[in-house]
């Protein structure tokens, strides 16, 4: 089982060693200020957990319920907290050199698909053999790329050289 590290905070029955703490039964209802021996004792009449679940109040706050089915609870929330959040992926593009006009508008689109999709986008451009003479035709390619996406996408990280490869990085614009 993966331990959350909510439930590994959580202070339960005899392990809540505070002086006095604020107890909320089962249903919800205010229990007043008693000593956790009192609240613990409490809770086991009906064959329930006392957990606290506000450490940071003075004093603390602790609840009669069943721990089992809280944790239960809690790893749902997380576990559909993680599934409601947009993971951003970073997609991909390669160039050549002596990319063809057509072929540089196909990946135009292909780029601005990935866009719209919310994903980040690395232009890419390997240099072989003689070509790495002429790295500056690179950097016009990738800036004439840029400028088609205008409006569309932000450059992230301007061209770099690096090794072989010449690399942006562009990202959707904020104003859609």
């Amino acid at each position: 089982m993966a331990s959350n590290s909510n439930s590994k905070e959580l202070e339960i029955n005899e392990r809540i060693r505070d002086k006095e703490v604020r107890l909320i039964g089962a249903d919800g209802q205010q229990m007043g200020v008693m000593s956790p021996r009192d609240a613990l004792r409490l809770a086991q009449e009906r064959d329930l957990d006392l957990v606290k679940v506000a450490p940071q109040a003075k004093p603390p706050v602790c609840k009669i319920l069943d721990y089992g089915k809280y944790r239960f609870e809690m790893q749902k929330k997380e576990k559909e907290a993680r599934k409601n959040q947009k993971v951003v992926e970073l997609k991909e593009i390669r160039l050549s050199l002596n990319i063809d006009t057509n072929d540089f508008n196909t990946k135009v689109n292909q780029a601005l698909k990935f866009l719209q999709q919310g994903h980040k986008v690395k232009v890419s451009i390997r240099f072989r053999g003689r070509e790495m003479a002429h790295t500056n035709l690179g950097i016009d390619v990738e800036k004439r790329f840029a400028e088609a996406l205008e409006g569309k996408a932000v450059i992230d990280k301007q061209p770099k050289l690096e090794g072989r490869s010449m690399m942006m990085f562009l990202s959707p614009s904020p104003n859609k």
